[in-house]
């Protein structure tokens, strides 16, 4: 009798373990949060190893942010990304809860010392060409350990857009030559009263279908470093976040390949 009492009481433990392992966070989410009225998208990309969570979160001035001390218990996941905003570092903590039972995250984000919070909700991306129980995809801070993987999205080209400025619609070109990781090329359309003036890109990177770059332009006397964040959507447009380098302006556009690009 007593080794079936032993039997039952080791059931019920493995059945409460599996129970607290049933989140499957691993994957990329993709969410926004309200910051001053915008609304600023965000995306995980996260890897698990047992109970750690490992990735990147790509969307904040500093991206991806690299996650920190990743946990999950049970339907809760929680980390950490350190990130700049107006030449400050700050520690933002995210605690997410897939406890709804609707297939997404439920997260409350703030800074360490609660000075700051916010609430978004992430779907999980689905992964093209992957089948079920597949691993996830990498994170993009990790595709530089694979060379053809970072170099899959071809953003070579001319590429069109524009943003709103205060009730006006800025239009903007880019002209993007890709080699491996490297991006250069300029952007027309960022120079005050020279819309037709190329600005050149700086330190332009490839990663994945990830872009970043920055250009310097000039405003009422200024000069302004930009910095833009793209993420490419299947092969013909290009979702940018932008804005100063000290995070007090931003803004975001989509930019559609040319003809003349794609017939190249």
């Amino acid at each position: 009798m007593r080794i079936w009492l032993k039997l039952a009481a080791l059931a019920g433990v493995l059945a409460v373990a599996a129970g607290a392992r049933c989140a499957d966070f691993a994957g990329t989410w993709k969410g926004a949060f309200d910051f001053q009225g915008n609304s600023v998208p965000l995306t995980f990309h996260l890897s698990l190893a047992g109970n750690a969570v490992t990735g990147t979160v790509e969307g904040l001035p500093t991206t991806p942010a690299e996650i920190h001390d990743g946990r999950i218990d049970g339907d809760t996941v929680t980390f950490s990304v350190n990130t700049d905003y107006q030449g400050e570092n700050y520690k933002l903590v995210f605690k997410g809860s897939a406890a709804s039972g609707d297939g997404s995250i439920h997260f409350t984000l703030g800074t360490e010392d609660g000075s700051w919070s916010s609430e978004l909700v992430a779907e999980k991306a689905a992964a093209s060409g992957d089948s079920a129980g597949s691993a996830p995809a990498a994170p993009a801070a990790a595709n530089s350990a694979n060379p053809a993987q970072a170099a899959a999205a071809d953003v070579s080209g001319t590429w069109k857009g524009s943003f709103d400025y205060q009730g006006t619609a800025v239009p903007v070109t880019f002209h993007f030559t890709a080699k491996d990781n490297a991006l250069t090329g300029t952007i027309e359309g960022m120079m005050e009263g020279a819309p037709d003036k190329p600005a050149e890109i700086e330190d332009g990177t490839v990663t994945g279908g990830a872009i970043s770059f920055a250009v310097n332009t000039q405003y009422q006397g200024e000069t302004y470093r930009i910095v833009y964040r793209g993420k490419v959507d299947g092969g013909d447009k290009i979702d940018f976040t932008f804005g100063t380098e000290d995070g007090s302006w931003s803004n975001q556009l989509t930019a559609t390949r040319t003809a003349e690009s794609a017939s190249q």
